[in-house]
């Protein structure tokens, strides 16, 4: 049976033991409980995956061409084009359209992949961190986002291209269990060949793993593949993951529980993403 009013009380108390119960609890024999509360989960997790600073998305004035762009024309700007056009005795100056300027505001789209290490243990806080982990980038980039999990072979839980919506995520995300050992070479090539889906100007994978690579040899060479890439760690087990970061001048940041995934997300991704 589960008691609402009491997981709720542990939440309140105590975040991630509370998170921690309801992803094992998702993950029960019985299967009435199982579907109840992945129901549960799926909603309260959502929620935590919101907090923080809102990503809704980084606008910049920028000068462009007339032509591509629509917005207010650019004195200083346009000012260069008649200079380069000097009028021809008394007739009119003449200046081609095209080499005036216009000040619009403009965004940089955001793709992101996270890519889940699934080897070994998966269960209680580090399945709650996963599925947190999938809800927070889904709800940054709900359109351009995909979530992989990965041991010594990758599983697609959303692809890039894909319009699944994060319960039917998460659900998916519930149902894993730990297996076989870490392949991070694998897990960047999986990356890297969903965001090669992508159009976006910015293109970011986000490894949520320990590092600590036990299979398919030296990960970095794989890492060429990408535009960007961000670390995630166990905050009690970090020494792998900051040195993979440091030999790839990636940014990373320690996971202290699945409630600390949401600002840890933000601080690695440096800025507001727009998806």
């Amino acid at each position: 049976m589960l008691d609402e009013d009491a997981l709720q009380e542990l939440l309140d108390e105590d975040p991630d033991a509370g998170l921690s119960l309801l992803a094992d609890l998702a993950g029960a024999t019985d299967r009435e409980l199982a579907a109840r509360a992945r129901r549960l989960a799926a909603r309260i997790m959502i929620h935590f995956a919101r907090s923080g600073a809102p990503r809704a998305g980084a606008a910049r004035m920028r000068t462009r061409p007339l032509s591509s762009t629509p917005g207010d024309i650019d004195i200083d700007a346009s000012m260069e084009a008649f200079a380069a056009n000097p009028a021809r005795g008394s007739g009119p100056r003449v200046t081609d359209p095209s080499a005036l300027r216009v000040s619009a505001w403009t965004r940089h789209d955001t793709a992101l992949c996270l890519l889940v290490d699934r080897s070994g243990s998966m269960a209680g806080d580090r399945l709650a961190t996963a599925a947190i982990g999938a809800a927070a980038v889904l709800h940054r980039v709900p359109r351009d986002s995909s979530v992989v999990c990965f041991s010594d072979r990758a599983v697609v839980v959303k692809s890039q291209d894909s319009d699944r919506d994060v319960e039917a995520v998460l659900g998916d995300v519930f149902t894993l269990r730990g297996f076989g050992i870490t392949d991070l070479g694998l897990a960047l090539r999986a990356g890297a060949s969903q965001l090669a889906r992508s159009t976006a100007g910015r293109r970011v994978a986000v490894l949520l793993s320990d590092c600590r690579a036990t299979a398919g040899g030296d990960p970095l060479p794989h890492a060429a593949g990408m535009d960007e890439l961000v670390v995630l760690a166990p905050a009690e087990d970090t020494a792998d993951a900051e040195a993979f970061a440091m030999a790839l001048g990636a940014r990373w940041a320690p996971v202290a529980g699945p409630s600390s995934i949401p600002a840890a997300l933000d601080s690695v991704l440096g800025g507001v993403v727009r998806g």
